[in-house]
């Protein structure tokens, strides 16, 4: 584990191995406990939260994000296959990365909604991180019935999928009885509906080009983030722009996310900037956000798992930040500690599975182990799970 944790922080890994796998993870952990930081930090010390906030941070997380594409020129996607559109040739997979993109403009939007419907915060944080781990499982019975995705998932997988789960869902012995009356609510049922779909369509796409690439092909997520990020600014700026002008300040309701969202462009905050900066360590998290999902040679399930597993950890952290640092905030409930030790669970069926998986993927030349790599395989066994 120290050799592991030694290449981890110190070298350059290859990839698709475990050790880089590590590195995106450990990576989009820290900025997701800065992000749960600044949040707060905002919110109860600057005076600056809500939806005010949401949008000047995500300001900033979108532009960091088009700014690295465009400056590290990551927006010349590598493909070996392409083909015409209306007289413009382009790289096939843009046929779909492009779609996923607009999927990505869609959950952003529908994700800060989910917090200013009538539901709780808890039922939503609920529904929307064990809907990606439920998702992600789905995408991979679909795809190897379809002959698109050729591993089989392993059966520590499918347990680390249920150790998340019950991480997930042990706060619902905290719901009251009228945290789910946005059931007969039709707006609110629109909203989750449309982030569930759009979620399902863009894992999907993720395993779709992940797995469907041929051995020798080129594998460009940097590439796949950059159209996919410029597609989904463009989808948001586009809507964005139809909300802002269809709102009417003297009319609209206070409460709802259209007039918040125009009043805080109108009447600029005082710390605009503070809040277009705060959004730098939100948009590099989105990076390794979907480097995770893509990672080369995993399920859709062990893939969603490492995310969702990372953001859990770093959730609880950040509320153990937050009350080391900012005076008057609570520490972790009682069901956050019984929620982390069921996610030490699934991180140990995990690990498990990530030894198989990296072996499997090493004895048909799909990786290059690290050199000091940890990862013991007998060669005596049949790791290979294909189908």
């Amino acid at each position: 584990m120290l050799k592991t944790l030694h290449t981890v922080f110190t070298q350059k890994t290859h990839e698709g191995t475990t050790e880089r796998l590590l590195q995106y993870s450990f990576s989009y952990f820290i900025l997701y406990v800065i992000t749960g930081y600044l949040a707060k930090y905002f919110a109860k010390t600057l005076g600056m939260g809500g939806n005010t906030y949401t949008v000047y941070n995500t300001i900033g997380g979108m532009l960091i994000c088009n700014l690295v594409v465009i400056a590290w020129g990551w927006y010349k996607f590598k493909s070996s296959d392409y083909t015409t559109v209306l007289g413009i040739s382009m790289p096939r997979e843009f046929l779909y990365i492009i779609p996923s993109g607009i999927c990505t403009a869609v959950i952003i939007p529908t994700t800060t909604l989910m917090y200013v419907l009538p539901i709780s915060v808890m039922v939503a944080m609920i529904i929307m991180r064990a809907s990606v781990i439920i998702i992600s499982r789905i995408i991979d019975t679909i795809q190897i019935k379809q002959g698109i995705l050729h591993k089989t998932v392993y059966w520590e997988e499918n347990v680390a999928v249920v150790f998340a789960l019950i991480a997930v869902s042990i706060k619902f012995i905290y719901v009251k009885p009228g945290d789910f009356d946005f059931l007969g609510n039709a707006a609110a049922m629109t909203i989750l509906t449309a982030y569930l779909t759009a979620y399902s369509i863009r894992i999907y796409i993720f395993n779709y080009y992940k797995n469907t690439r041929k051995k020798d092909a080129i594998y460009d997520t940097k590439g796949f983030f950059a159209v996919e990020q410029i597609a989904s600014t463009i989808g948001i700026l586009i809507a964005g722009t139809i909300l802002f002008y269809s709102v009417d300040l003297a009319i609209a309701d206070p409460k709802g996310f259209g007039y918040q969202f125009k009043d805080s462009l109108v009447n600029t905050p005082a710390l605009w900037k503070e809040g277009v900066l705060s959004g730098i360590p939100f948009g590099f998290a989105a990076f390794f956000s979907v480097f995770l999902f893509m990672f080369k040679g995993r399920t859709a399930t062990f893939a969603g798992l490492v995310n969702r597993v990372t953001s859990l950890v770093a959730g609880t952290v950040a509320t153990l930040v937050v009350w080391w640092l900012i005076a008057g905030q609570k520490p972790p409930a009682m069901e956050d500690w019984f929620g982390l030790a069921a996610i030490f669970g699934a991180i140990y069926f995990m690990g498990k599975a990530e030894q198989k998986r990296a072996c499997e993927l090493a004895k048909a030349h799909e990786i290059e182990l690290e050199k000091d790599s940890e990862v013991a395989c007998d060669p005596n066994a049949n790791g290979a799970a294909n189908k």
